[in-house]
């Protein structure tokens, strides 16, 4: 089973800036990929970044230009955010998919429990 840990979130000025970490743990035999989530209240979760193996990044719209994903190594991956706007306000998840077996044929996806990112004045 893999687990993982999110880091980072808190309280922020409008404009400000956060960094966000992941860091994964356990057993798996490879990573797909590894991303960010986000649930504002009274909204449904959405996508925030994404990277692969590969290093291939997917940006929401709402977050281009503003926030980058990276790995830090093979376990762990951060995002940053800057000039942050009150509508980021919500509970980010740090999410990662992969195949747990060299056998495995199909992805199993795991999630993180959250932390919370407020941008208020």
């Amino acid at each position: 089973q893999v687990q993982l840990v999110e880091s980072g979130g808190g309280l922020v000025q409008p404009g400000g800036s956060l960094r966000l970490s992941c860091a994964a743990s356990g057993s798996i035999f490879s990573i797909n990929a590894m991303g960010w989530y986000r649930q504002a209240p009274g909204k449904q979760r959405e996508l925030v970044a994404t990277i692969t193996s590969g290093g291939s990044t997917n940006y929401a719209d709402s977050v281009k230009g503003r926030f980058t994903i990276s790995r830090d190594n093979a376990r762990m991956v951060s995002l940053q955010m800057n000039s942050l706007k009150p509508e980021d306000t919500a509970v980010y998840y740090c999410n990662l998919n992969g195949w747990r077996t060299a056998s495995s044929s199909r992805i199993t996806i795991y999630w993180g429990q959250g932390t919370q990112v407020t941008v208020s004045s």
